[in-house]
């Protein structure tokens, strides 16, 4: 089956390039082509493709208005072309909550060394995406009033080797929480202590990550790690909207540091994360990045670390994602006696990562993506 493309960039030179390594793989057809985001809309509305590739900066409508528009009419997967900067991750992340399904850098330089592996990037991402049948969200509306403030719980502080000052009150949760609220869990289980809560996504990944988080309070009373398939200029914007939105502590992980309850440690874009234990305590180990591995972060990687560290006291999720990275993490961390949550098939937006964990027989429960956050407050004591 053919996939047919809208490409939407104000840059001729890379409409044609795009259009050239699409259409050479003999599998995807470009349907039309958009010089900003209200044609982008029209043309989306009118040729109705199965996949959009957007770029961010464009005259007339930028890239994300369009998203929202073309989300709000119908759910055709867009993929953002965004560069790697702090301020392109910013706007990726805006334009992943508003609905667009997965990026990938502007400058094809960033993405591969050579010729072959860039057009095999570019055209298996678009094939993904189309064959994956990815669930296109509808943008988040913005609320209707300002946030509401509450306090961290008195006594809580921020370990004394960190760098930044934290401000002593935070947005209570942000409106993608409060536009779907997790439904109360039809199995609620006894509470359990685990040393530490594991979760690994992907595709999707971001605003997965912000519904489950920000519905967790300060108090939460275990360590979270987190390992997103992301750029290394990536990661520490969206730690820092991550710690905006939510009530605990997240951040980038540094090596070296401690896990605590009620703080999550995203691990670093281009590295990897690995967990010891250090007499009882989890302490971060970040390694550079292996060539030789597919992702970087690999939650394999941090979750076969778990494995090794604290066997059968760990909480292992994995949320939705392209590929099959997680399985054989959560094959160790299961055969040490952990616990094993994915998310369902019918809420994530590429059902890859949790459909391998689940098929595998790994899961012990597979969960609506709004249930998680309320089964983590019901079930970590």
């Amino acid at each position: 089956m053919t996939v047919s493309v809208l490409v939407v960039d104000d840059s001729g030179f890379f409409r044609k390039r795009l259009t050239e390594i699409l259409t050479a793989s003999g599998q995807i057809t470009v349907v039309g082509a958009a010089t900003n985001g209200r044609e982008g809309v029209e043309l989306a509305e009118k040729l109705r493709p199965d996949v959009i590739t957007m770029d961010y900066e464009m005259p007339v409508m930028d890239g994300i208005s369009a998203v929202r528009e073309i989300m709000a009419k119908q759910a055709i997967p867009v993929l953002m072309f965004s560069s790697l900067t702090y301020e392109g991750a910013r706007v990726t992340l805006d334009a992943l909550e508003a609905g667009a399904v997965d990026f990938l850098p502007k400058n094809f330089e960033e993405i591969a060394r050579d010729t072959s592996q860039l057009q095999a990037v570019l055209i298996n991402r678009v094939l993904d995406i189309a064959r994956s049948q990815p669930r296109a969200r509808a943008p988040i509306a913005p609320p209707k009033s300002a946030p509401v403030i509450s306090e961290k719980p008195k006594g809580f502080a921020p370990r004394a080797e960190a760098t930044s000052v934290r401000p002593t009150a935070k947005p209570a949760r942000h409106e993608v929480a409060a536009a779907s609220p997790p439904r109360r869990s039809a199995n609620k289980t006894p509470a359990r202590q685990y040393s530490v809560v594991g979760i690994g996504t992907s595709t999707g990944g971001p605003v997965a990550l912000q519904k489950v988080l920000s519905v967790l309070p300060a108090s939460f009373p275990a360590p979270i790690v987190l390992v997103q398939h992301m750029p290394a200029s990536f990661t520490p914007a969206f730690a820092e909207r991550l710690n905006k939105l939510c009530k605990i502590e997240v951040r980038q992980a540094q090596d070296g540091d401690l896990l605590q309850p009620g703080l999550a440690l995203l691990a670093p874009g281009g590295k990897q994360m690995m967990i010891e234990n250090r007499g009882g305590r989890g302490r971060v180990r970040i390694l550079p990045g292996d060539d030789r591995l597919n992702y970087r972060p690999c939650v394999d990687v941090t979750f076969g670390s778990l494995a090794r560290s604290f066997p059968g006291k760990t909480l292992g999720i994995i949320l939705t994602g392209m590929g099959a990275d997680g399985r054989e993490g959560c094959r160790m961390m299961k055969q040490g006696g952990a616990v094993i949550w994915s998310q369902d098939e019918e809420t994530s937006v590429i059902y890859g990562m949790p459909m391998a964990v689940a098929t595998a027989g790994l899961s012990d429960a597979v969960l609506p993506l709004n249930d998680v956050g309320l089964r983590l407050i019901e079930g970590v004591s």
